[in-house]
């Protein structure tokens, strides 16, 4: 089955913002084929439908730091032409979904190339979520690895020093043969 939406464009759009894994309002509009600002003014109309933690707004200071970082929000905060050739000039700061957030947009936005694009996406951080997973894992069994080798590092230095003793020649006292004379105090 042919996605509308290939998973890894879906996966470069994923960004981590406040500990959340979220796409940009404009990502998303492009991605459903509909304006910023109509994509906004949907979910405006359906706002109980998305709490705090199913959508928020950028900071400026969050809007400039990703603007900065990665080049993206090129629409915010300058005036760029759209489609018609005429400026545009994004008044607010951008939202971001999380991938709740997206899952209710399903719900708003009922055109056929919103629910393959939601399809999309919801793959996209399901492999995501399989992905991280993984590092996990690796992580885990990599830091196991490191501890049993710092345990062999110790008794390794432990028999080192062992054979380092063994190979030292005795001491032997030689004894004077003889009389000797003794030592005035």
């Amino acid at each position: 089955m042919e996605t509308i939406v290939p998973v890894e464009v879906i996966e470069r759009k994923i960004l981590l913002i406040r500990g959340h894994k979220v796409m940009l309002d404009s990502d998303l509009a492009e991605l459903y084929g509909v304006e910023t600002f109509n994509l906004n003014k949907a979910v405006k109309r359906n706002s109980e439908r998305f709490p705090e933690d199913f959508m928020f707004q950028l900071t400026k200071e969050e809007a400039d730091s990703l603007r900065f970082q990665i080049g993206i929000l090129k629409t915010w905060g300058q005036s760029v032409e759209n489609k018609q050739g005429r400026g545009q000039h994004r008044k607010y700061l951008p939202y971001v979904f999380t991938e709740q957030g997206v899952a209710m947009l399903s719900s708003v936005l009922r055109s056929k190339r919103a629910i393959q694009v939601n399809i999309a996406i919801m793959r996209a951080f399901v492999k995501l979520k399989e992905m991280l997973s993984t590092n996990k894992e690796l992580a885990h069994k990599l830091e196991q690895l490191e501890r049993k080798i710092e345990n062999h590092d110790g008794e390794i230095k432990l028999i080192f020093d062992a054979i380092r003793q063994l190979m030292v020649p005795p001491e032997t006292k030689k004894r004077m043969i003889g009389f000797g004379r003794e030592k005035e105090g």
